[in-house]
């Protein structure tokens, strides 16, 4: 699939985003979770790299541009509704700002407790 055919088929939301789930490909981490428009995944397939809309900076991102921390892309899908995305990526260093692996390094809940 291209990204033309890719963004076809997207629901974006009323900004011209959609999430993307960020997934490491060698165990299933989920690494972060961040939005693309149409040319964050024309830059994404171009590149082979993941790129995102940025909210705050209304800006496009490629993730690791700043910080050397790239995500390699191996693959994109998309879930059953065409309303999110999942970047499953080669992630190099930390994928979270605070320089943690992940951007999921807190729990709230717990089955059991601790």
């Amino acid at each position: 699939m291209t990204a033309d055919e890719l963004i076809a088929l997207v629901k974006f939301d009323d900004r011209g985003l959609v999430p993307v789930v960020t997934q490491d490909v060698s165990d299933g981490t989920v690494l972060m979770v961040a939005w693309a428009n149409d040319a964050a995944i024309r830059s994404t397939f171009g590149t082979g790299r993941a790129s995102y809309w940025s909210r705050s900076r209304n800006a496009l991102w490629v993730k690791g541009e700043t910080s050397g921390h790239f995500q390699e892309v191996d693959e994109v899908r998309y879930d059953c509704d065409v309303d999110t995305l999942l970047y499953r990526v080669r992630q190099e260093g930390p994928a979270c700002h605070t320089g943690e692996r992940t951007c999921f390094y807190r729990s709230a809940w717990r089955r059991g407790g601790k």
